[in-house]
């Protein structure tokens, strides 16, 4: 009986005791090391190795998040008529394949931007799939009311990973050479295969239908869902504000702290791995703040706290012993409240969202709020060819409050201490069940 009652609870320990959970957590901390280390390993790669100018790197970051603009409402509606687990076993497979390749061609003697783009292009496209099936997967592998607790803990993977993927990564490029770091990236992704693999929970797949008229139709029911939705909407347009801009400030970010602030490799990875640290007290943070004050509240203040200290960046100059100390102290304010409001986000919309249509919702929100990721890099690598570093930084960092600005007028700061559920929360079979019998209640705003 106490087992029962600690699984109703939601508690910490029965949540921990779940076998299948625990492999997802391993897989996906696998899984984001390896996508942590590439996002540094290749552009460094290209910046230093293949003295890659500002619109190739633009360029470079650009082909590899065109695929979140081009695939994710397919992904959405694919991996809903699949098992969330031959998704992303197949998706990391891919991805160190793809990674495999750098390697082989700096052996061969080919080793040039072409090569980096076909390898970023292929690494993104897995990562839209794999991104939209690990997010619907967890709701069908925990109990609803636990679902804050088990993104927290996802999170917190995610976390580590900031901590020592790109830290691991700017060392290696350091001490050896880009390709002998991308192996390490692609030893991670074979290693979450591996754990998400043996999952054992069945997964209920929903018929297939009529083939591509049926999926267009369940990515018109996404879309529908999310713009007939308040809250989800204003989830999008927020998103879309932040990772816009945000995908433009990182292009010149990573280019000024290199040539601008003259940091090696290592330090490089160093001051992005401390975005980690942060990371991981923002995840222990949002499993209990938004119950406490309210999500509207944590929401808000949070993304004003994030967005307003990159504006720091650009007023840095000096020595690395200055400079580096800084940095540090910045993206660990940016990892913690930027995480609260990803992990409070994330749990807002999987509690408004039925579980049929959770692959579905992922996708619509992914597609857009990150589907002009693409344009935010090339807009970066434009401005810092013709702007400068300092000043690009000074513009794209102060563009980031246009998010927190439009999250403060919206229905998200509104949300209370209680989220009002599509479903009632109960366990994966009873979830299963509603979604095999067609049930749905409409979300409240």
């Amino acid at each position: 009986m106490k087992a029962a009652d600690s699984n109703r609870t939601g508690s910490w320990p029965g949540l921990w005791r779940d076998a299948d959970f625990r492999r997802l957590w391993v897989g996906q901390t696998a899984s984001q090391f390896g996508a942590q280390a590439t996002q540094v390993v290749l552009p460094l790669i290209a910046v230093v190795s293949l003295n890659a100018g500002p619109g190739q790197l633009g360029l470079l970051r650009a082909v590899e998040q065109a695929p979140i603009l081009l695939l994710s409402l397919f992904a959405g509606a694919w991996v809903d008529r699949r098992r969330a687990r031959t998704v992303m076993v197949s998706a990391d497979c891919g991805r160190a394949l793809a990674l495999g390749a750098v390697p082989a061609a700096y052996l061969l003697g080919v080793l040039g931007l072409p090569v980096l783009l076909v390898v970023a292009l292929l690494v993104g496209v897995l990562s839209v799939f794999f991104d939209v099936a690990y997010q619907a997967s967890l709701v069908r592998l925990v109990e609803r009311d636990r679902l804050l607790q088990g993104n927290s803990a996802l999170e917190g993977s995610r976390s580590a990973a900031q901590i020592g993927g790109p830290a691991l990564g700017g060392t290696l490029v350091s001490l050896f050479s880009g390709p002998v770091a991308v192996v390490m990236g692609a030893f991670f992704f074979a290693l979450s295969s591996v754990s998400i693999g043996r999952i054992r929970g069945r997964e209920q797949v929903p018929a297939r239908g009529e083939g591509p008229v049926r999926i267009r139709r369940q990515i018109l029911e996404g879309l529908r869902f999310v713009a007939g939705n308040p809250s989800l909407r204003a989830v999008g347009v927020a998103s879309a504000l932040f990772q816009f801009w945000l995908a433009a400030l990182m292009t010149v970010y990573l280019l000024h702290l290199p040539r601008g602030l003259h940091l090696s490799g290592a330090a490089v990875g160093l001051a992005l791995a401390a975005m980690g640290p942060g990371a991981v007290l923002g995840s222990l943070l949002a499993a209990r703040l938004p119950g406490r004050f309210g999500y509207g509240r944590v929401l808000v203040f949070s993304a004003v706290v994030a967005d307003g200290v990159m504006l720091c960046v650009p007023a840095l100059h000096g020595s690395t012993t200055v400079t580096l100390p800084v940095l540090v102290g910045v993206n660990f304010l940016f990892g913690t409240f930027g995480q609260l409001v990803n992990v409070t986000m994330m749990a807002v919309r999987q509690a408004l969202t039925p579980v049929r249509i959770q692959g579905r919702v992922v996708a619509t929100i992914n597609f857009a709020g990150m589907g002009l990721t693409p344009v935010g890099s090339l807009l970066g690598g434009f401005l810092a060819s013709h702007w400068g570093l300092r000043t690009s930084l000074l513009v794209t960092a102060a563009a980031l409050a246009l998010s927190p600005l439009f999250m403060a007028f919206s229905p998200l700061a509104r949300l209370g201490r209680d989220l009002p559920y599509a479903q009632r929360p109960g366990p994966p079979s009873v979830c299963r069940q509603q979604a095999r019998s067609g049930a749905r209640t409409a979300p409240k705003p």
